[in-house]
């Protein structure tokens, strides 16, 4: 496939909203009067930027619009630098098909049932720490961003000591605009250098986690490369640390916002597994929501002809507030059932760690409310700012007190 420059008109992306965690008021006129509309990305490339529900569930699920495409040359982007094709999320089938299902066993029930209490003891500790130091406190700093990070580090097989240098990375390389191109570049080679060294040790000690299984699946056969090997070490890490930290620090940003929902969910902890799902679908997390896709032929979508070549971005936090799929969608309601959102994709790439994420999220919530009885906001919330310059929207901080 070969690209060719494209003159365009479209709308600057990503936009801003009004408030962290809030859909910015471009996608909601979009979707009613554009539902598929030209947009240009920082990088000057262009793309089809999709906000209805029906229409994201195309996209994302539609062999005709590829993942593998985007790590062409020339292909359109929205980052700084190209996707690594040796990445399960720059795949198509079926050496997709092949790397998803040597990782998957770890993300099964059984696999998340035993990390559970391992994930509420974490939690407990990392109360215990706030509860003991006082508030005030940045419950980003202090919590969101420890929780996940010594998550996906376990099940890796990271060491403890080495947290705070992925997480470093990790936060370069979803970046839009807040890094350079050369020093999001140097961030993935240092990571796939460190993941390369990880590697090695593991094979000289191999223990019980994750990357020690994938390596002894890589020594007994061909199944999976080397450069395979490194890359769904990073993958992992990618996928399971900067979007669950940013989540759960919208989640008790959006809980502050609603304090009726808020006293409603410490009087009634049962309603928590419904809460995870609400607050997923509601908190728009990322500057776009979905991985942009290229159309490998013309499709028909949203009334627009999508030319073979094109980009298209699926706007999954729009998709989430679509009025022909969620009664009042712009209302936020713990209590409410049909919550079929998409916020973890669908078809082929629906996010191997949502069972994960669901579980870090509600024990999380739980665990802060009840170790923190009167726990609110240091700040005025109208003082708060989103992560700048960035794919994944969260909060740089979040001030409480209790």
């Amino acid at each position: 496939m070969t690209f060719e420059a494209r003159e365009t008109e479209g709308l600057r992306f990503p936009f801003t909203p009004r408030r962290p965690g809030e859909l910015a008021p471009e996608f909601g006129r979009l979707r009613k009067e554009e539902p598929v509309a030209r947009v240009t990305f920082p990088t000057g490339d262009s793309a089809w930027l999709v906000t209805g529900y029906e229409d994201n569930r195309i996209v994302l699920s539609d062999p005709r619009f590829s993942r593998a495409a985007t790590t062409l040359p020339g292909a359109p982007r929205l980052q700084p630098i190209p996707p690594d094709p040796a990445s399960m999320f720059s795949m198509d089938p079926p050496e997709h098909t092949r790397l998803r299902r040597l990782v998957a066993p770890a993300f099964n029930n059984r696999r998340m049932a035993a990390l559970r209490p391992v994930i509420r003891h974490e939690v407990d500790l990392l109360v215990a720490g706030l509860a003991v130091a006082g508030p005030p406190a940045d419950l980003v700093s202090q919590f969101a961003r420890r929780l996940p990070i010594t998550v996906i580090c376990e099940l890796l097989g990271a060491p403890a000591g080495d947290r705070d240098r992925i997480a470093g990375w990790v936060d370069i390389l979803l970046s839009l605009t807040q890094f350079k191109p050369p020093q999001v570049a140097q961030a993935r080679q240092e990571l796939k250098r460190y993941l390369a060294e990880l590697v090695a040790a593991k094979r000289e000690n191999p223990a019980d986690d994750l990357y020690s299984e994938l390596i002894a699946v890589r020594d007994s056969g061909d199944l999976l490369s080397e450069e395979e090997l490194i890359v769904l070490g990073a993958t992992v890490l990618t996928g399971g640390f900067l979007s669950t930290a940013s989540e759960i620090a919208l989640s008790f940003l959006c809980l502050f916002r609603h304090p009726d929902q808020l006293e409603r969910l410490r009087q009634q902890p049962e309603l928590l597994p419904s809460a995870v799902d609400e607050l997923l679908r509601y908190n728009a997390l990322t500057a776009g929501g979905g991985l942009i896709r290229v159309a490998t032929e013309d499709v028909k979508l949203g009334g627009v002809t999508i030319a073979a070549g094109e980009a298209v971005l699926p706007a999954i936090s729009s998709a989430n507030r679509d009025p022909g799929v969620f009664s009042d969608p712009d209302r936020f309601d713990l209590t409410r059932e049909d919550n079929p959102h998409l916020t973890f994709g669908q078809g082929i790439h629906y996010c191997l760690g949502a069972r994960l994420a669901r579980i870090e999220l509600e024990l999380a919530l739980e665990g802060v409310l009840r170790g923190l009885p009167g726990l609110r906001p240091a700040v005025p919330l109208d003082e708060l700012r989103a992560q700048g310059g960035h794919l994944v929207r969260g909060l740089p901080e979040l001030p409480v007190t209790w």
